[in-house]
């Protein structure tokens, strides 16, 4: 004996609700083309922070909330970080106190630089980058970039790092217990031009999270993010990424502008 199963009628209302909003247009289409054109512009370095962010710059109405669960809908998402190089070695020479004491906040351009060294693995070699970040803006003052982590690379961006601090300036340039922060010579250069050193405590890496962070972004929007032909493709698509960082990559604590632009505005409102 079959047994009959009875199946349910749908209401004629709802029948032609549905189908009325099945013709309909997707109501977020003009979102989803904003945001894929954002995030693609950005080569998939914005998340829906920075992403709502550039939006209500440019005058929209949207939240955060939104921006997430559309891009989670066209599937756009940010990269991973990774681990950075540890340049301590032990005892070289003597080591500053803390007087950053985790104080990240500068209230003008050169008051307060901090600066680390970073290893890339590219081509099955390493590649030491070292630069100098402005805490008042985030700004990358200046890098260096070779192949071995030797005292020229952290010397070299001392010195093109110099060339930007100013008559009067009263400075400030914090590193982690590094040996190439510990170098005499190191040391004397900072003290010629009135620099005060500072130094993170003994494998106390929060004490420079500022220089912490902007590696991994560094990685997780440059590295990962980009295929490399060569070694020299990295170096001038590094010099490519760095200038996009200062001039183009907005930051919410800046009044949704990038490094430079919150630099020069804050010039101008001085002047």
């Amino acid at each position: 004996m079959i047994k009959m199963i009875k199946i349910a009628k749908m209401p004629r209302s709802t029948y032609y609700s549905f189908i009325k909003k099945w013709n309909q247009p997707d109501p977020d289409r003009k979102w989803k083309r904003r945001i894929s054109f954002i995030y693609r512009k950005h080569s998939g370095r914005f998340g829906y922070r920075r992403i709502t962010d550039v939006l209500q710059e440019k005058g929209y109405q949207i939240n955060k909330k939104k921006v997430l669960r559309i891009m989670r809908d066209l599937g756009l998402k940010c990269m991973v970080r990774m681990k950075k190089y540890k340049s301590y070695k032990g005892e070289v020479g003597k080591a500053a106190p803390n007087i950053l004491n985790r104080d990240f906040r500068a209230q003008k351009p050169n008051q307060k630089w901090v600066t680390d060294i970073t290893e890339f693995k590219v081509f099955g070699e390493k590649l030491y980058l070292s630069p100098i970040l402005d805490l008042f803006n985030s700004e990358v003052i200046t890098y260096t970039l070779q192949s071995r982590p030797t005292f020229d690379l952290v010397d070299r961006m001392l010195a093109q790092g110099l060339k930007y601090v100013k008559e009067g300036d009263e400075l400030l340039l914090h590193s982690d217990q590094g040996w190439h922060y510990r170098m005499p010579k190191y040391r004397r250069t900072l003290k010629e031009h009135k620099i005060t050193q500072s130094m993170s405590r003994k494998g106390n890496c929060l004490d420079n999270s500022v220089m912490e962070n902007f590696f991994g972004i560094l990685k997780s929007e440059f590295l990962y993010l980009q295929e490399f032909e060569s070694i020299e493709h990295f170096k001038a698509e590094l010099e490519k990424y760095i200038y996009y960082y200062n001039h183009l990559r907005i930051k919410s604590r800046l009044n949704r502008k990038s490094p430079v632009a919150y630099r020069v505005s804050t010039e101008v409102v001085a002047a």
